[in-house]
């Protein structure tokens, strides 16, 4: 059982949970490719999905998740509703809790907005991105998939490439990838690196082929220009010369690594879509295992009562 009612971030969780979700989500994994695909395990259990920001895969991989466990389901996205007209996200979030909804599942720009809401409110809190801050449910994703390709994650090496300054990703992964003992180095324009991010254990690196070698699987992370108010490097084109993956990049290597990518690619900038579509992606095995590891989060939360 989980220790926490909500699922606000990776940097509450211990390992234990960790590998609880994980389990819990190989069952559910085991269901989804059955013929049919329906549980009853949240049945009569009413679920909002709260989008405060535009989502496409999460989004729909949460709302598959809540169907495929029998959950009664309301979606509520930002841009059709009353906050355009000033309404406060704690009132927004009350007045869906006056409904009688037990679980909320929330997106906000604003990084600590799910742990705000927890503090008030009653119903289980389960964070699908706030703002730069964190992604839990990704990093829960990313680390099934992992295990599927390297098995135990100890000692072994991942590096994460990309727009660390801007991403929830990248935080999210590290702190779970550190509490199951993986080294993890991060690539990227010194510009788009936190200051400080070697606190948390990691290595920074600038040179993507020395970290495409040194590694057992990379996560890619795209260039977030929607979060970007000032040039971090002079352009995506400049990017793509020095920071770019292409498959000839990963068939040159000693050995072969497993490429990840939490979407949408930008094809083109930071992989090439040959390496995308390359044999050593398991990007839509992502997509896949993100609907069980929601599954087993919500049935997990739900079970706590």
């Amino acid at each position: 059982m989980l220790k926490s009612p909500h699922l606000l971030g990776i940097k509450d969780l211990d390992e234990e949970s960790i590998h609880l979700i994980v389990k819990t989500a190989k069952e559910f994994k085991e269901v989804l490719n059955r013929p049919i695909k329906k549980v009853p395990s949240l049945r009569d259990v009413t679920i909002a999905n709260v989008f405060f920001e535009n989502s496409t895969r999460t989004r729909l991989s949460f709302e598959l998740a809540e169907k495929r466990l029998s959950a009664d389901t309301i979606n509520f996205s930002a841009s059709g509703s009353s906050v355009k007209k000033g309404e406060t996200l704690l009132d927004t979030v009350n007045n869906i809790l006056a409904m009688k909804v037990d679980m909320i599942v929330m997106r906000h720009a604003s990084p600590g907005a799910p742990h705000y809401l927890a503090k008030h409110i009653k119903a289980n809190i389960v964070n699908a991105g706030d703002g730069t801050h964190e992604h839990p449910t990704q990093a829960l994703l990313d680390t099934y998939s992992l295990q599927e390709k390297l098995g135990d994650l100890s000692g072994k090496n991942i590096a994460i490439i990309g727009d660390i300054l801007h991403s929830r990703v990248a935080l999210s992964n590290i702190y779970a990838l550190k509490k199951q003992g993986a080294n993890v180095r991060l690539c990227g324009p010194s510009t788009l690196i936190p200051k400080h991010i070697q606190s948390l254990g990691v290595e920074v690196s600038h040179d993507v082929k020395s970290t495409l070698q040194w590694c057992d699987a990379a996560n890619v992370l795209r260039i977030q220009l929607e979060r970007q108010q000032i040039k971090y490097f002079p352009s995506l084109r400049e990017y793509s010369q020095f920071f770019g993956i292409t498959r000839q990049m990963l068939e040159e290597l000693p050995k072969e690594i497993v490429l990840m990518h939490p979407g949408p690619i930008n094809r083109g900038v930071e992989l090439s879509s040959d390496a995308a579509d390359s044999p050593h992606s398991i990007i839509l095995d992502q997509v896949e295992n993100g609907v069980a590891v929601r599954m087993a989060v919500l049935y997990l939360l739900a079970s706590r009562g």
